[in-house]
């Protein structure tokens, strides 16, 4: 054999030896078999399916990403009053994702009209459903104003469409959070080919959409009508299934759902206005923010605008807007969303325009010595209710459950066709560390259960264990849902308002002077209240990485 016949004859031992290599080596990858057991994964005979083109998760309809990072919460540049109402205290804040405006009256309506068509108020049924999601309009009266105009028009009129809704309890604005989410989650899976399309338009009272239910128990989903989900190509949709099986719903495995649509926590909230993603010298932010914008003043300095007002708000007594002509911010009452530059995080109006409604429940102290991560008051854990025959129980048309808040206003705890939920109990928190009990709310705040010396079998029920002694308001209907009797608290030995109600809103509006405009100052209000300042925006939380762009190089 010469030196050429040698040559090539290595050459191709080299290459059948690395084309078997590489072919032992596919054989192997992980994604085709278990890294843990070396099974097939998605084998057609059976086994683990699972989706192997998930990606990261998609970024929901209105929201923007937020990077996580650690900041220090509730540093107030100014504080004339000395009310002690905020420490600084350094907290961490994993990544999520919020809404780039607040919710705007469009975005309102479209939710009570969905109520208005799938449970008709002129069924006695259903009537409280849609009347306890209505805006009150009435926020805008005032005995020494004209301001019937806005009574009237604000929420409806297409002229305020794009400007923030008020008007809207902390409570209601919870309920659109969730409505939100199984429209959206709806539509994915429409989308994605595992529900018959269109279909969401044609469903009954009882036969509505809810995420929870979808996951839990599929079949039951639009009251039980599953020839929406099995009639649809979702067999063979976009996720690997076997044919043989009857895993054809959609699973949190899948990675297709997004994550439920909620109020951002107070703590992500002043996160976010801050956008300090700009002012950053490696792993230190440098200087300070008065504002969710650079600078200690409210008015621009670019070339482009300076001077004029970079947020909607109140500039002294009487001036709500600036000189005719020539307006100081361009608003009087609110403003369009986005009429104003975004902060560093691309969100608009996280100072002035209205205030807005966060998760947390108020107290004067912020407890970081337990928690820094994703600091939040106001868990209240809760699991669902199954069925004697083992199967979670759903909401039924004829078994809607309501609330009747401090006002006598009445609404919906959970709307037909979604899980009832109840606290979780001794099967969830016995021998636990890290929580023992299903209302968190007045952990370590000053109550005598927060304190060293509290024993439980000691416990007397007339004694008061709450910190704050705030007004308790009656309010009593009879078994017809009529009004039997509605009285606020007269009692002259109140000490607070605050109590496991009250909630917080932040940043300044329209009504506030620039006092209120630095992201970490906070307000609390009762959760069944709305007032013409206070709107809110939604947030998700981020699921899998921190960034998603990977570390960038530091040269």
């Amino acid at each position: 054999m010469n030196f050429k016949n040698k040559l090539a004859f290595k050459l191709f031992i080299l290459l059948f030896t690395t084309t078997l290599l590489v072919s032992c080596n596919k054989s192997r990858n992980y994604k085709d078999s278990s890294r843990a057991t070396g099974w097939k994964m998605n084998a057609k005979e059976g086994g683990f399916q699972y989706n192997a083109e998930a990606k990261q998760q998609e970024t929901g309809p209105g929201l923007v990403f937020i990077e996580g990072g650690t900041f220090t919460m509730g540093r107030v540049q100014d504080d004339p009053m000395h009310d002690w109402n905020n420490t600084p205290n350094q907290q961490h804040v994993t990544s999520f994702y919020m809404d780039e405006t607040e919710v705007t009256n469009l975005m309102y309506s479209e939710y009570l009209d969905w109520l208005k068509k799938m449970f008709p108020p002129t069924e006695k049924n259903y009537r409280n459903i849609y009347n306890g999601a209505v805006p009150d309009t009435l926020v805008w009266r005032n005995r020494l104003g004209y301001n019937e105009v806005m009574t009237n028009n604000y929420l409806r009129h297409p002229a305020f469409a794009d400007y923030p809704v008020v008007g809207v309890s902390w409570i209601q604005a919870v309920e659109f959070s969730d409505w939100r989410t199984d429209r959206v989650n709806e539509l994915i899976l429409e989308e994605k080919g595992f529900i018959v399309r269109d279909a969401k338009y044609d469903v009954e009272a009882g036969e509505s959409f809810s995420t929870q239910t979808y996951l839990n128990s599929p079949t039951s989903t639009y009251g039980g009508n599953d020839s929406i989900t099995r009639q649809a190509r979702s067999t063979q949709a976009r996720i690997k299934r076997n044919r043989d099986s009857t895993d054809i719903y959609v699973q949190r495995k899948d990675g297709i759902l997004l994550p439920g649509y909620r109020l951002p926590t107070e703590a992500e909230w002043e996160y976010a206005a801050l956008g300090l993603v700009g002012l950053r010298n490696y792993n230190v932010y440098r200087g300070r923010k008065k504002y969710p914008w650079e600078g200690q003043y409210t008015r621009s300095g670019s070339r482009k605008s300076r001077g004029d007002q970079l947020a909607n708000f109140k500039q002294g007594d009487g001036d709500y807007g600036g000189i005719a002509g020539w307006s100081d911010d361009g608003a009087d009452i609110t403003a369009e969303v986005k009429s104003y530059e975004p902060n560093g995080y691309g969100l608009y109006d996280m100072a002035g325009n209205v205030a807005e409604w966060v998760a947390d429940v108020y107290r004067p102290i912020v407890d970081d010595e337990f928690s820094d991560f994703n600091y939040f008051r106001g868990n209240q854990y809760t699991k669902n209710l199954i069925g004697e025959d083992g199967k979670v129980k759903i909401v039924t048309a004829d078994s809607i459950v309501y609330d009747t808040l401090n006002n006598g206003k009445i609404v919906a705890v959970n709307l037909p066709g979604e899980i009832y939920q109840i606290p979780v109990d001794d099967n969830e928190t016995y021998l636990r560390t890290n929580f023992s009990s299903s209302d968190n709310r007045d952990f370590r705040d000053g109550d005598k259960k927060s304190t060293r010396y509290f024993q439980s079998f000691n416990d007397n029920e007339d004694d008061n264990e709450e910190m704050y002694d705030a007004p308790e308001h009656e309010v009593e209907y009879d078994d017809n849902g009529n009004l039997i009797n509605r009285q606020y608290d007269k009692s002259s030995t109140r000490t607070s308002l605050i109590n496991n109600e009250a909630r917080v809103y932040k940043g300044g509006s329209w009504r506030d002077r620039d006092y209120w405009l630095d992201p970490a100052q906070r307000r609390y209000l009762p959760q069944d209240m709305a007032t013409d300042y206070i709107g809110f925006r939604n947030a998700m939380s981020r699921l899998g990485s921190k960034s998603k762009e990977g570390k960038r190089p530091r040269h």
